[in-house]
């Protein structure tokens, strides 16, 4: 089973909620833990892995051969990127734009460009005691995320529990993340800002086909229109953690919730029944 942990912006609580989620479900079969917000990790901080193995990532990018090229302009017709120019008599490429499609080395009449690695981060894997633990670190100034998210999430193994912490939002970095998890928990906060990115989280996991339910962080601030707007699309609120400085203050430490408030476990045991039970056979 594999649980993604999203949200239509960030600091709403995913990490969090992933981390207590995954903390608790070791106690229910094996655990796999991926950090997939790879512009930001920071479930190492709670978790505090011990990290055994760490390999750069790199996509393929054109290198173009000038002695070959004759400038005919085919590369540059198929990029649907706009990372490669070709000007009279040379041609340009802009590798930081290039997403790895192969449709320029692949198409080019003359056979002038062959595929040359370009790194955009680093994945790095191990172990939070019996949970395996999976995280990237996207280079500075790289603008691909996805690539990296997809070395993370292949480097996770078979286990009965598949705990995936997304990015914010709901771009391509989120979409790759939980486009192939079998439930979604989406952690918003009760406010109009809350709601507003709920409703953009809702819309993409729907057009993705996934199952969806709700966790309210700092519940007792705002208004009731996410509540409202949960009934009226039939989404279920799994979960709602009051507004309570220590817990702010426990998170500011690196403490996980249920490590810090026991008394949460019930409540997140709970958690992971009701999500067994919304996945779709």
């Amino acid at each position: 089973m594999t649980i993604a942990v999203a949200s239509g912006k960030g600091g709403t609580g995913k990490t969090l909620i992933a981390t207590s989620l995954a903390l608790v479900l070791q106690d229910a079969g094996s655990v796999e833990f991926l950090d997939c917000d790879v512009e930001e990790p920071n479930a190492h901080l709670f978790l505090k892995p011990h990290i055994e193995a760490k390999e750069a990532v790199e996509i393929p990018v054109p290198l173009v051969d000038d002695a070959k090229c004759t400038c005919c302009g085919r590369c540059a017709e198929v990029c649907e990127f706009n990372a490669i120019a070709v000007l009279k008599d040379a041609v340009m490429v802009f590798s930081e734009l290039c997403h790895g499609c192969t449709a320029c080395w692949v198409l080019c009449p003359e056979e002038a460009i062959r595929p040359t690695g370009r790194e955009v981060g680093v994945a790095e894997s191990g172990w939070s005691g019996p949970i395996g633990f999976h995280h990237g670190w996207l280079r500075v100034g790289e603008a691909m995320s996805p690539p990296l998210i997809r070395a993370v999430k292949a480097r996770a193994r078979p286990a009965d529990f598949v705990v995936i912490d997304s990015p914010p939002g709901t771009s391509c970095p989120v979409v790759e993340s939980v486009r192939d998890a079998d439930v979604v928990v989406l952690v918003t906060e009760p406010t109009p800002f809350g709601l507003n990115d709920l409703v953009l989280a809702v819309d993409m996991v729907e057009a993705l086909g996934r199952t969806a339910g709700i966790v309210i962080n700092r519940a007792g601030i705002g208004d009731g229109q996410v509540n409202d707007f949960c009934r009226s699309r039939n989404l279920p609120i799994l979960l709602e953690i009051p507004f309570d400085r220590r817990i702010a203050e426990a998170y500011s430490r690196g403490e996980p919730l249920v490590g810090a408030f026991p008394e949460y476990r019930p409540r997140f045991r709970e958690l992971g029944r009701a999500l067994q039970s919304m996945v779709k056979p």
